[in-house]
């Protein structure tokens, strides 16, 4: 686990909203920092893990740090767009009709199982997220801010299910796995006897001003131009490299540009290092990667992340 530097200000901020979270959501540290790092790098999570880790635990924990309001959407093969998006309903009185947000007008929504509804409702969720509005019969709202998806898959179980196409992978800045807990943390999660009333009378850490504030601190943050070099040869490698079909678009080396900012942030720093942009490279890389291989699920999770390994071993840092 990395090290925050020294305390200030900012860095305070960011302490309080992790301990929060860290408070109900009993995982490695990792997974938290990376979680803020996605959410203050105001991009989207999509958590390839099995059933039954926390993964909406998290989103919960997540949306009552910040004040926010959270929805959950449970994916199924008879999902619909307006499910999610909302739609227009008639008014007899007033003969017109009204809009009815659906849930995605959250501050933090957990897509649960998003692989289990059919491509057109994905593409709904996705587009919203990257455009942060949704256009219902002609009109356009906007979602709130902050908004900030987490998104779910089992990378065990397919049969009847709907693979996002790498189009759509796209659109999530990083792609993480929670993993099972230690064995002194499933001690503490056996401990726990009041985990609803924990999360009832959850206190906020941060404000939605504050983290707004955070976000464009870390669209700022200064990024060394020798830093920037590495990323394009990090991005050209894994372009030639032997196991992938497809390597990193430029579109993915800005993410990884953001990604590396906001987790300079999140260690109490307001410049980067090297080492900030190797802790985001597999949650960043590994699914926007396309492999030669044929691997599924775990297996193919697993072989993607040690491909950006590799990459980043060939690849000198400055």
């Amino acid at each position: 686990m990395r090290q925050p530097a020294a305390p200030t200000p900012v860095s305070e901020k960011i302490r309080r909203l992790i301990d929060g979270i860290g408070k109900v959501f009993v995982s490695k540290t990792e997974v938290v920092q990376l979680t803020v790092a996605t959410l203050i790098a105001r991009g989207h999570l999509l958590i390839e893990d099995v059933p039954g880790i926390g993964k909406s635990l998290l989103g919960v924990a997540l949306a009552r740090s910040i004040d926010a309001s959270f929805r959950r959407i449970q994916f199924t093969n008879d999902l619909l767009p307006s499910d999610i998006l909302g739609l227009s309903v008639f008014d007899q009185r007033e003969s017109r009709f009204d809009f009815k947000p659906g849930p995605i007008f959250s501050h933090v929504v957990l897509a649960d199982e998003i692989n289990r509804s059919t491509p057109k409702t994905q593409s709904a969720l996705l587009e919203a997220m990257n455009d942060l509005q949704v256009t219902i019969d002609g009109k356009t709202h906007a979602l709130p801010e902050p908004f900030f998806v987490i998104a779910t898959q089992n990378p065990v179980e397919y049969h009847g299910t709907f693979p996002l196409p790498e189009a759509q992978l796209d659109r999530f800045l990083m792609r993480i796995q929670i993993g099972y807990p230690s064995a002194e943390q499933a001690k503490r999660i056996l401990q726990e006897k009041d985990l609803s009333g924990q999360l009832r009378d959850f206190a906020a850490a941060l404000s939605k001003e504050d983290l707004l504030g955070l976000q464009a601190q870390a669209n700022d943050l200064r990024v060394d131009e020798a830093l920037l070099d590495y990323i394009v040869r990090i991005a050209q490698a894994s372009r030639s490299a032997k196991q992938v079909r497809l390597g990193l678009s430029p579109r993915g080396a800005l993410a990884l540009c953001r990604a590396a900012r906001a987790y300079a942030l999140v260690m109490g720093r307001d410049y980067c290092v090297p080492d900030d942009i190797k802790a985001v490279a597999a949650p960043v890389m590994a699914h926007r990667l396309v492999l030669e291989s044929q691997l599924y699920g775990m297996a193919k999770i697993a072989e993607a992340e040690e491909a950006v390994a590799g990459l980043l071993r060939s690849v000198p840092s400055p």
